[in-house]
């Protein structure tokens, strides 16, 4: 009896291991499809350029509309890690100006994140946990401990790839609430910069330019991002110098 008890709970193991599967196969699948029609030559600066007129005439016909699109446009790309995000950056600051587009990417790029960050972690999370050696099992627990922190240093910080920074967390057992808070914060300084290129992108277009996407590398930029930056870690170190004078 017991041997027809584990007969009929393999089958069920594996389909529930095909299923944790389908989300992580939606999100790959979504990625060979965009760039299967050629859909990646939309993210750019000449489609801004070429049809400035249309999109501001649109979003001006429809505004409500035209805020919910891009919301979801700019979830899907970072959902499915699209490469062009940064555009649809400009593209919000462009289109609704700088405040307003900063609250739209960060909302936008917080659920799509956090979208790709449960869709890897349902999928392949616990995969990666149960192969993981004690080295990995280590780093995790003190990821884990100071998980927020961390979080805010990898968004901040303009040199980690942004769909890298969505996955890893997902392989450590960061909570779903500390990702969100963590992205949605760490993201808004690099977004208000972008968003900022985007709302000035008329005068670059009418000067036959093209907008400087290092302009976040600029001193004047990038010295405040720093800050920001050892301001997340004071917790850590904190933390650390009580455990040394415990």
């Amino acid at each position: 009896m017991i041997a027809t008890n584990d007969s009929r709970e393999k089958p069920e193991t594996r389909g529930s291991s095909h299923w944790r599967l389908l989300p992580i196969t939606v999100v790959a699948s979504g990625l060979v499809v965009f760039f299967a029609f050629g859909l990646d030559q939309y993210l750019g600066f000449e489609v801004l350029r070429d049809h400035r007129q249309t999109l501001l005439a649109w979003r001006s016909e429809h505004q409500a509309l035209s805020v919910a699109c891009y919301v979801l446009i700019y979830a899907s790309v970072v959902a499915f890690s699209i490469p062009g995000a940064v555009w649809m950056t400009i593209a919000g600051g462009f289109l609704f100006g700088t405040w307003a587009a900063t609250g739209y990417v960060v909302v936008g790029a917080t659920a799509g994140a956090t979208a790709l960050f449960l869709a890897t972690r349902l999928g392949l999370g616990e995969a990666f946990r149960a192969r993981a050696g004690p080295t990995v099992r280590k780093m995790e627990e003190g990821f884990r401990e100071n998980a927020l922190s961390y979080l805010l240093v990898l968004r901040l910080i303009p040199l980690f790839p942004f769909w890298l920074v969505n996955l890893v967390p997902a392989f450590l057992s960061v909570r779903v609430w500390t990702f969100v808070l963590g992205t949605f914060l760490g993201i808004i300084p690099g977004s208000f910069v972008y968003v900022m290129v985007g709302n000035g992108l008329a005068m670059i277009i009418d000067a036959g330019k093209q907008p400087d996407l290092g302009v976040i590398f600029e001193p004047e930029v990038l010295i405040p991002i720093c800050g920001l930056v050892l301001l997340s870690l004071i917790p850590i170190a904190y933390k650390r110098l009580r455990r040394t004078r415990d």
